[in-house]
């Protein structure tokens, strides 16, 4: 009877050190039943958001024990929350400035992504030219009947993202009109807003990530270029710009760097070409 009662109980003893010990199985062979042992802070870009978030999701499954806590707050509020550390990594839809490079921040580019310009549904505008989007977002051109050749009249809402933005950062400098947006152009903070008000306004137009256009705006041709990923990558569409992960080399944790890794690898960025472009 003590060999029944024993056995049992060196069978307990052991269990309970296994859960005791809190440790995660290493990573790659399976979603590990361990408990949460690190968090990674992100914050940044909204434009970045989704795609990290589909990343976050896809490596919770190997990865368990690693929780990763994102923010989409705007690229710059991105830069300077990795710089301050008061998040371990940041997200930057645009190229940082010269100051904010000296700020010795790693660069890390997990994706590439174009810039839709998008209108409402109901705007039987089809397409533009850089020309055209540029003279309408400084104001030159404000009525619709300039560029539709009478096919539609009104004026033109503008809508553009908030100051600080990545996404509208990288739109200005590629469309040449840095500092000289209209006066009384409506900004909003993210992505989502923007299209939420393209959709409802039929004199609006916008522009957003390409990874987040759905069916509730129509995307505008560029040049004579239609806005898809397989234009991006093969040069003719040329409103595009880089996905970037930022943090401090010195201080990230080991966790976060396995985490950067498997980012990069063939696995994730199958992820990334789903609805962007992949930079392997």
């Amino acid at each position: 009877m003590k060999k029944l009662i024993v056995i049992p109980a060196l069978i307990c003893m052991a269990l309970g050190a296994v859960f005791a010990s809190g440790k995660p199985e290493a990573g790659g062979g399976g979603a590990s039943s361990a408990p949460v042992s690190y968090t990674i802070e992100v914050s940044g870009s909204t434009s970045v958001t989704p795609l990290m978030e589909m990343l976050s999701e896809a490596y919770g499954k190997l990865r368990s024990n690693v929780r990763i806590n994102i923010n989409g707050t705007g690229s710059s509020d991105g830069i300077k929350a990795a710089a301050a550390s008061t998040s371990e990594l940041g997200m930057s839809s645009r190229e940082l400035s010269a100051t904010e490079k000296g700020l010795g921040l790693t660069e890390l580019v997990i994706a590439i992504d174009g810039i839709a310009v998008i209108v409402n549904k109901n705007n039987p505008v089809s397409g533009l030219t850089l020309e055209q989007i540029r003279d309408i977002y400084t104001g030159l051109i404000t009525d619709w009947s300039a560029v539709t050749g009478g096919a539609k009249s009104g004026r033109i809402a503008v809508v553009s993202r908030e100051p600080g933005s990545g996404t509208r950062g990288a739109f200005e400098e590629i469309v040449k009109f840095q500092d000289k947006l209209l006066s009384g152009a409506t900004e909003f903070d993210g992505t989502g807003a923007v299209k939420a008000e393209i959709s409802r306004n039929v004199d609006a137009i916008g522009y957003i990530s390409l990874g987040s256009v759905d069916n509730s705006v129509n995307t505008v041709n560029v040049n004579g270029v239609a806005a898809t990923t397989a234009n991006v990558v093969n040069g003719s569409y040329k409103i595009a710009r880089p996905f970037i992960t930022l943090y401090r080399k010195a201080t990230v944790n080991p966790e976060t760097q396995t985490f950067l890794t498997w980012v990069m690898s063939d696995e994730a960025q199958k992820i990334v070409g789903t609805s962007w472009i992949s930079v392997k």
